[in-house]
């Protein structure tokens, strides 16, 4: 009976060659790329959550604003809030400042711009509207 040419007359050289694992090397790198990988994941993250923050700020300052307006407008013409100046109110972190000004195109107008501030990571952030509000006769 002879042996085949496919197999060495020592069994465990032959398992040794049909086993092969990764070498150290070949670990070290899959590790690395996985590593830089799930780094740059985490960056986009933490993207995102600022981003999402700032849509917030921003979608809450702009609420601020059409509120105050809409209650502006819902005001007699000669109320108080209504008169020529600059009016402010504080809001749970968001500054509104209204600026009252005789319609500057048509008599019996008034133009009214509402603009809501508040701070953002340190910076401050604004966003206002402007409306013109006609006496009714």
């Amino acid at each position: 009976m002879g042996i085949s040419q496919n197999h060495s007359q020592d069994p465990a050289a032959d398992i040794r060659t049909r086993e092969r694992g990764f070498t150290l090397l070949e670990v070290i790198v899959a590790i690395s790329i996985l590593t830089f990988g799930l780094l740059a994941i985490a960056s986009m993250q933490i993207y995102a959550i600022r981003g999402n923050s700032f849509a917030g700020g921003v979608t809450e300052g702009t609420t601020w604003a059409g509120d105050q307006l809409e209650k502006l407008m819902a005001l007699p013409y000669t109320d108080d809030d209504l008169s020529a100046g600059t009016h402010t109110v504080q809001e749970e972190g968001y500054t509104i400042t209204w600026d009252v000004s005789p319609g500057p195109v048509f008599n019996n107008t008034k133009t009214i711009e509402v603009k809501v501030t508040w701070m953002d990571h340190g910076v401050e952030k604004h966003v206002s509207m402007q409306h013109v509000k006609p006496r009714i006769i």
